[in-house]
């Protein structure tokens, strides 16, 4: 399963709800963030150990467990930058010797297959899966996706009980599709979005009913305004207003007061912690983006906007891109991953 979205839209807290039901229910679970230029090798392996630690209390065959973590630990060895001999036992606490002829062939989408294989035979001997969840996917290394993609698709054909959750940006689809053609149909997609008006009124409301606290119809109305249905948004308002609000139930003035407060903190903790990451050079091209428009521009806009050519601009793209500021909706149209983004770039000063 891969979720979408933008920042801000509670990817990461699904994952970590997901993992929390696969642990209810008995699961070895793992999780992992993925780096750009990093490859996932060791931070697979290590994702995979605390999934196996986790059944290994319950496995009634010692022996087995050792010997998956010998193919564990031969697997991480082979990671070109990672640490080798008694820093694989310091970091991962494998104290058993490495396998040889399993996992070890340093080809990345052999290594990862057999790995995956050998885990899921551990977990099906005790009828229960292991899930393994893995944000920011969109900035796994090109070759480790195709790698990824195909350790996965063969757990589909053998229908092995180990599944991969993934949560990235709106363009992961693509990259996935990218690497393997068949990753459209290899993933169950969903993409997370805005709250409707329902949803968002109810992630203010159930949390202030038990407090025995009330909201005003005028006070939802001028929150759901603020925040435009986004979750992070929803909460950073929400946060503010319940602060600033003397009594119940909650009005429409409270978030008046409130939200210069909110939109200040959202200025440095959530846009500006973002744009000061970005060059001036990518600030420039941002600012470009913005004084077109909220909605995907084509880079062409850009380029015309500083007048410049496109080839000329590609670094500061290219730079944002791999910053996770903006990504590619399609070819030749870029967009910001921050909802109202733009909206914060046209209210700085020039």
């Amino acid at each position: 399963m891969v979720l979408t979205g933008l920042r801000g839209v509670g990817k990461t807290v699904l994952l970590n709800t997901f993992r929390s039901m696969a642990l209810q229910r008995l699961w070895g679970t793992g999780k992992l963030e993925a780096r750009p230029d990093q490859s996932i090798r060791r931070p697979i392996a290590s994702a995979l150990h605390m999934a196996v630690r986790e059944l290994a209390p319950r496995h009634r065959a010692p022996d087995r467990i050792d010997d998956f973590l010998g193919v564990l630990k031969a697997f991480a060895l082979r990671d070109p930058q990672g640490p080798r001999g008694s820093s694989v036992n310091a970091q991962f606490g494998i104290d058993v010797p490495a396998a040889r002829g399993r996992a070890d062939s340093g080809d990345l989408e052999v290594d990862l297959t057999e790995l995956f294989t050998d885990a899921s035979s551990v977990a099906a001997d005790l009828g229960v899966g292991i899930a393994l969840f893995v944000d920011e996917m969109q900035d796994i290394p090109a070759l480790d996706v195709s790698a990824l993609c195909a350790a996965c698709h063969e757990l589909s054909q053998v229908g092995g009980p180990l599944i991969v959750v993934g949560a990235g940006l709106p363009h992961l689809p693509s990259v996935l599709s990218a690497s393997k053609s068949y990753s459209e149909r290899l993933f169950r997609y969903a993409r997370i979005d805005r709250l409707d008006r329902e949803a968002a009124d109810q992630a203010l409301l159930a949390p202030a009913e038990r407090e025995d606290v009330l909201f005003k119809q005028d006070a939802l109305d001028a929150l759901y305004a603020a925040a435009d249905g986004y979750p992070y948004f929803v909460q950073a308002y929400g946060k503010v207003t319940w602060d600033v609000a003397a009594s119940s139930p909650i009005a429409a003035a409270d978030v008046a007061v409130a939200a210069p407060e909110a939109e200040g903190e959202l200025a440095v903790g959530f846009f500006g912690s973002r744009y000061e990451r970005a060059t001036p050079a990518e600030r420039e091209y941002m600012r470009a983006m913005a004084l077109i428009g909220d909605d995907p521009v084509p880079t062409s806009a850009v380029a015309d906007e500083l007048g410049r050519k496109p080839s000329s601009l590609s670094p500061a793209r290219d730079g944002l891109i791999k910053k996770g500021l903006i990504y590619s909706s399609e070819r030749g149209l870029i967009a910001f991953t921050v909802p109202h983004f733009g909206k914060f770039l046209r209210a700085q000063p020039a």
